[in-house]
């Protein structure tokens, strides 16, 4: 079986690395909000390209942070609309209903699978105080046409990051291009902890204060607490196995890379579409998605052969049962893609022989 993801050998590539980091934290007997943590919010800071990192339980945590760090400086508050793409993954747009914000959903570019840039000023109304961008599959959405709409209409441009880790745009990383970014480290992720994690990374010192208050139950001092909080913090050890991968994070980008162009040189069956491609940024490919119609036909085809698939996703966000006032909605291009996609297994772990046996797979499958 070629697993979509192998994280048990993903580890074990720094697995003495990491056991001796877990063993140093364990044997420190500080477990939380410690040198662990503070090295890798100042490491993570540099790597992105940022003032200020501050570690948090989850990538969730982090969108929700952010927003609600805003509303409490003053520059949101409930009933303002948030633009986010329709096609996004459900936590982007949780984390904007959860502080009484209204998300706005435009769809994606067929050709990017990013949102798409001609369609967010015609989304905008008096309402109207923030874009999310979604840094999708690992490609970059960010564009100079987003951030100058951005800049004319005084809208804060908060990046969701939690796919790209390490992906650029020009000289600069995603998660320093808006005014916040939130990031996951959910261990599928390209840098991925043993557990859950996450972090904001800004260059707004009242964003980070705030943030790093509200995530210790609204304390910026031991029992003084200056807004009503919740407790979501990165734990030490993962901390301590964050900096041990961060260093490699850039290597394992490259090999995603390779892998991501020899799917692009070998694939050539013409009932497949490769929207990731042609990229020309820096991509990460998180994903490397496939569009295909008889989409589970080809899942089913990949199975049988031993080719492990995922679909991101299958269900798009305004036809979950969550959000059921969106159920007559219809965002055509959106739909298009959750009822296409397939992800491709791509990992720095992935052989040569693993990739040509799933391109052949693929050439040979006929809807």
């Amino acid at each position: 079986m070629i697993k979509f993801l192998d994280i048990q050998k993903i580890t074990a590539l720094r697995g003495d690395e990491i056991n001796e980091a877990i063993a140093r934290t364990v044997n420190s007997g500080w477990y939380l909000q410690g040198r662990e943590n503070a090295g890798f919010e100042a490491e993570y800071a540099r790597f992105i390209g940022t003032e200020h990192a501050v570690g948090c339980a989850n990538g969730l945590d982090a969108l929700i942070l952010i927003f609600r760090a805003y509303i409490e400086m003053g520059l949101l508050k409930p009933g303002d609309e948030v633009i986010v793409p329709a096609n996004t993954y459900i936590a982007s747009i949780l984390s904007i209903t959860e502080n009484d914000l209204v998300p706005v959903l435009v769809e994606p570019d067929i050709n990017t699978c990013q949102i798409d840039p001609t369609l967010i000023e015609s989304a905008i109304t008096g309402r109207t105080r923030a874009v999310l961008i979604v840094h999708l599959y690992g490609r970059c959405a960010y564009n100079n046409t987003i951030a100058d709409i951005c800049r004319r209409h005084n809208l804060l441009l908060i990046e969701d990051n939690a796919q790209a880790h390490g992906c650029r745009y020009g000289d600069r990383r995603t998660g320093s291009l808006g005014h916040a970014a939130a990031h996951s480290f959910y261990p599928g992720k390209n840098l991925g902890a043993l557990g859950d994690g996450g972090a904001v990374t800004t260059d707004n010192p009242e964003l980070a204060r705030t943030v790093r208050a509200l995530a210790n139950y609204g304390s910026e001092r031991k029992y003084i607490f200056s807004y009503i909080g919740r407790n979501s913090r990165l734990d030490e050890i993962q901390a301590a196995v964050l900096r041990v991968k961060l260093p490699y994070l850039d290597d394992d980008n490259r090999r995603r890379r390779e892998i991501a162009r020899m799917y692009a040189d070998g694939i050539n069956n013409p009932a497949v579409t490769l929207p990731m491609a042609d990229d020309g940024t820096d991509c990460v490919y998180h994903i490397f998605p496939v569009l295909a119609d008889g989409r589970d036909s080809l899942q089913e085809w990949l199975d049988e052969n031993g080719v492990q698939t995922i679909i991101h996703y299958p269900v798009p966000p305004h036809r979950q049962k969550c959000y059921a006032e969106w159920a007559g909605r219809s965002y055509p291009v959106t739909e298009l893609i959750h009822e296409r996609e397939l992800s491709l297994p791509i990992s720095p772990v992935l052989t040569d022989d693993e990739v040509r046996r799933v391109i052949d797979l693929v050439n040979a499958w006929r809807p």
